[in-house]
């Protein structure tokens, strides 16, 4: 599922907005599929974004969150051009990646 993130950064000011899609299944383990098997967990537990090479958000995140999250934030002491990567690592070992320039 790599780069299975949408990502918009724009800048008001100094501060810029963030909004990133992450496209997941993020499965509980708890649902049953039509043969009435359980579907087996699937889901993000970790997320890190970037800007301007430092870490600007982690967050742990487990089953209860939803399926293709959204992730809005805003960056303080921004600047136009500057890049933001967002990242998400699940339990299976997958990951995912975005950027976008801030403009």
């Amino acid at each position: 599922m790599a780069g299975s993130i949408r990502i918009r950064a724009t800048l008001s000011g100094d501060v810029a907005e963030v909004k990133a899609l992450m496209r997941h299944p993020m499965e509980t383990g708890q649902r049953k599929d039509s043969a009435g098997n359980k579907i087996p967990p699937h889901f993000i537990t970790e997320v890190t974004a970037t800007s301007a090479g430092k870490t600007v958000l982690q967050a742990q995140w487990g089953a209860a969150v939803s399926q293709n999250p959204f992730l809005s934030f805003r960056i303080k002491g921004a600047k136009a051009g500057d890049v933001v990567k967002v990242q998400w690592l699940d339990n299976k070992g997958e990951s995912g990646v975005g950027e976008a320039t801030v403009g």
